[in-house]
């Protein structure tokens, strides 16, 4: 009797076993089948990237993207945490914003003004200065200030001029070395008229940016302009944002100017030519404080729930352009994935994480947020998924020895998926060291705490000719930049191999994954 238990649970086990396993191949087939009938990976970029649009800390174009994700993963029958990461004290909307430069040759002008920064009061009209670098060039133009647009030595670095107490020190340590330079500079001019034979080279002055900044704006401009290289980069006030109150909002424009234009400009103000600019942006600030939030899709575990595979990508964008890339590509394939692994019915083992993360732009600021205060036991994430970059196509993936027989097994589905096939490689050599301090992308505080965050290599396989430094932080971060068939091969690559992890009967073995 004993035997014929014994047998009888055996064949019992067998079938739960081989049943489970179609289960998952069930499951798999679907994803794959949706994939290429029904992939919504565009309507999401679109969405993101047409309807709401660029989306800083602090917009009401971010509060409205985190609602829309929390709405859609909660449609595709997702349980859903929104997780508070901070706030801000004050918010920003970013309206129109045009210029002209006004005279017999007169242009168009090509434009950006970082997130955070003043706009004009209406059209704003007024003559144009280069800056003064010394005491002596400031009190000789000081009543010309006024209703002036001011032209600045430093090129812009995409971020808005710093305004802050410990700004203010550099700048007058560097204006107390231009002092000295002016009064040696008056020496050569003297030495220069007594010995026209031999004269000596005027000594140059230290640059640095709006050195009397504090003064200029005391004295009545109307704002500030930086030359920078196109596509314009324009990002937002990283040292002040923080510190704005209503009762302190910015006073001035901060304007980054396309380099040819800016050249043009200057040259017609050191030819002493009549010209104006004008300006009409509007940028408003509103009442806070803003808070911003990760917004996290889970699909519950079976057997291990307390055990996760994580993927994500960032929903906070800059707003010159509209976020489409960096990265609405990354949110709408993580969002794709749980939205076929959800229609698929699938029911891992382990929970699946999708997490929409905020705050990258501002310093990594959600995935810090959940990493530190320990929203899941980072010794239980089997991987951590993270992608922000270009919108090119998962291919292939580079895992330690230890992943490896775990990564050929999962992706195994994904090997003739398309004609590019997509490959599991082997790290060479020994493991590198764990990183030590973040940086890059929301990837960084896992690896910090040595959570692995093996990704998918992108590749561009069809010559599409994408260049992601083209479009990084800039203007020309548009929807149309967007490569649809990339992005939704790479949200079914991540629906198989999240769902693969999740069914493993153990974790990915962190061996060898870093060098301890």
């Amino acid at each position: 009797m004993y035997n014929g238990l014994k047998k009888m649970l055996t064949v019992v086990l067998a079938v739960s076993v081989a049943f489970g396993a179609m289960a998952q191949d069930k499951v798999v087939k679907s994803v794959l089948d949706l994939g290429k009938t029904d992939n919504r990976t565009m309507q999401h970029a679109d969405h993101l990237a047409n309807v709401i649009g660029g989306r800083p800390i602090g917009s009401a174009a971010l509060t409205e993207a985190e609602a829309w994700v929390k709405e859609q993963f909660e449609s595709w029958g997702l349980e859903v945490m929104v997780q508070e990461a901070g706030e801000i004290p004050v918010g920003f909307n970013r309206g129109p914003w045009f210029g002209r430069m006004l005279s017999e040759d007169g242009m168009v002008l090509h434009f950006g003004t970082p997130a955070y920064t003043a706009g004009t009061h209406g059209k704003q009209l007024g003559h144009v200065l280069i800056e003064p670098h010394s005491r002596m060039e400031m009190e000789r133009m000081k009543g010309a200030l006024k209703g002036a647009w001011v032209l600045l030595d430093a090129e812009s670095n995409g971020m808005a001029i710093d305004a802050t107490p410990k700004a203010d020190s550099v700048r007058n340590a560097i204006m107390s070395r231009n002092d000295e330079i002016a009064r040696k500079n008056m020496e050569i001019r003297r030495w220069n008229f007594e010995h026209r034979d031999a004269p000596r080279e005027m000594l140059p002055y230290e640059k640095g940016t709006a050195l009397f900044y504090k003064e200029m704006v005391d004295a009545g401009v109307l704002g500030f302009i930086r030359a920078a290289k196109v596509p314009l980069q324009v990002m937002y006030d990283r040292a002040g944002c923080y510190d704005i109150t209503m009762e302190t909002l910015p006073k001035v424009c901060d304007i980054i100017m396309d380099e040819n234009q800016f050249a043009i400009v200057k040259n017609k103000v050191e030819r002493k030519e009549t010209f104006f600019l004008e300006f009409d942006i509007r940028n408003h600030f509103y009442r806070g404080p803003v808070k911003y939030h990760n917004i996290i899709g889970i699909i519950k575990g079976t057997k291990y729930p307390k055990e996760y595979v994580l993927a994500g990508g960032h929903l906070d964008s800059y707003d010159t352009g509209c976020g489409a890339v960096d990265d609405g590509n990354g949110t709408s394939v993580t969002m794709e994935a749980a939205r076929l692994l959800a229609a698929s019915g699938a029911k891992p083992k382990r929970t699946l994480m999708f997490c929409i993360w905020t705050g990258e732009e501002f310093g990594l600021l959600g995935s810090k947020y959940f990493v530190e205060n320990k929203t899941v036991p980072l010794d239980k994430i089997s991987n951590y998924f993270n992608r922000d970059g270009g919108p090119t196509m998962a291919t292939s993936v580079s895992v330690p020895p230890a992943m490896y027989d775990d990564f050929v097994k999962v992706c195994k589905p994904l090997t003739d998926y398309s004609d590019v096939p997509f490959t599991v490689e082997k790290r060479e050599g020994p493991a590198g060291p764990r990183p030590r301090g973040a940086g890059g992308s929301d990837h960084a505080y896992f690896a910090m705490n040595g959570v692995p965050t093996i990704s998918f290599r992108e590749t561009d396989p069809r010559g599409y000719n994408f260049d992601y430094r083209e479009i990084w932080h800039t203007e020309s971060d548009v929807y149309n930049k967007l490569i649809p068939e990339y992005m939704e091969h790479s949200a079914v690559v991540t629906a198989v191999a999240m769902y693969g992890l999740g069914n493993l009967d153990h974790l990915l073995s962190r061996e060898g994954l870093y060098k301890e």
